[in-house]
């Protein structure tokens, strides 16, 4: 039997996710975009009423919300509230990720822990996923930064690029290979804490949108991480990514759907607001058209978000269903907004209204987490027996 009941933990957490995204989130969205600061009271106002570690169970300190269909609920509304603001907080859970996955219990308990207690200052503990480099971005398997194996752990030496949270993060996901030629083989994993010697700050990006969030460069130069600090044997860090992606993405997808009804919202109530030849523009059958579209759409990418979490909740693979979601969401994020503003026309171009922003916080969710293309991939070589 299919339902689309929500539960009432989920509606409790949908309504929480909602009123914060409209109350904390919208009102200074426009500010730190402007600016490209990191929203750090915001982030202590998520700490304090638990959205930023929800997921994490109980015993760590989390919530304990371990539905993934939850979790796209949540990201919907704080993506629709500010996708900039909505990446900072999800760089957390999923730094976090591989360490719940593939951690053992004493990786658990220290590490998901120090993400659910404050720092002294009462502000948030930041994790973040390092995996991207200069040169490898979509293929993943050809990092180079460096695990050598030394007495009593490994020293790392290489650069992260793109890292949401890089050189302000507390927890590092860190992978790296022992082995080049070895291939996705010679891929390990490694919980690198923040304070360590040898992590470095890099480059702080200049982007185009999600500008509230901080993504930067992180160098490692002979940074040592201990042999307890390693996720799962040698060898597994590639499988451990690609399971850590399979979560992440219906959530990056349900991101999508939020910035994609945001746009869509304020088009559809500047279409009943707008006059030309002396009516409502929503009267238009051309304008019509396009909200209906906008809408179905929307719902569509919300059900394969849906799905695709809920396969997880099952403890069911969803590597095909996760990568629907993720280029769909993505695809129909983009194009709601671009039509989203040609609907509100000229007043949209400009930085005074917010569909600018929308249309630039969309283009990201075509390119991180695995790009448009590259789902398309995934999906066609399951399809063709290549998975």
């Amino acid at each position: 039997m299919i339902g689309f009941d929500l539960t009432e933990e989920q509606q409790r957490m949908k309504e929480m996710a909602h009123e914060f995204a409209e109350k904390e989130m919208r009102a200074v969205a426009p500010e730190y975009d402007e600016k490209e600061e990191f929203p750090w009271p915001v982030m202590k106002k998520a700490f304090d009423v638990g959205l930023l570690t929800y997921a994490l169970p109980e015993e760590y300190g989390g919530a304990g919300v371990m539905s993934h269909v939850t979790d796209c609920l949540v990201q919907e509304e704080l993506f629709w509230g500010c996708a900039g603001i909505a990446t900072s907080m999800g760089g957390i859970m999923l730094g976090a990720l591989p360490v719940l996955l593939a951690g053992n219990d004493a990786q658990k308990k220290k590490y998901l822990t120090s993400l659910t207690e404050p720092k002294k200052d009462g502000m948030p503990k930041l994790g973040a996923f390092c995996l991207t480099e200069p040169d490898a971005g979509s293929d993943a398997a050809a990092i180079k930064t460096s695990a050598k194996k030394v007495d009593g752990g490994y020293i790392l030496n290489g650069t992260k690029h793109f890292i949401t949270n890089g050189g302000i993060a507390d927890v590092y996901t860190v992978f790296a290979t022992h082995d080049p030629s070895q291939g996705v083989d010679g891929i390990d994993g490694f919980i690198v804490e923040g304070g360590y010697k040898g992590v470095i700050p890099g480059k702080k990006e200049k982007k185009m949108g999600i500008r509230a969030s901080h993504t930067a460069q992180v160098h490692f130069e002979d940074c040592f991480v201990p042999d307890e600090n390693r996720l799962g044997g040698e060898g597994d860090g590639f499988g451990i990514v690609m399971q850590t992606l399979d979560h992440s993405r219906p959530i990056v997808a349900s991101g999508a759907v939020g910035v994609a009804r945001a746009a869509f919202e304020f088009a559809l109530a500047y279409s009943q607001e707008r006059k030309q030849f002396g009516r409502p523009i929503s009267k238009q059958q051309a304008i019509q058209f396009m909200l209906a579209d906008m809408a179905t759409e929307i719902d569509a990418a919300r059900l394969l978000c849906w799905r695709a979490a809920w396969l997880l909740d099952q403890e069911e693979g969803n590597t095909v269903q996760s990568s629907m979601a993720k280029v769909f969401g993505g695809d129909i994020a983009m194009k709601v907004a671009t039509d989203a503003l040609q609907i509100v026309g000229g007043m949209g171009y400009m930085r005074d209204y917010p569909m600018e922003k929308f249309m630039r916080d969309a283009k990201i969710m075509q390119i991180y987490e695995g790009t448009a293309q590259i789902q398309r991939i995934v999906i066609a070589r399951f399809m063709i027996g290549f998975g």
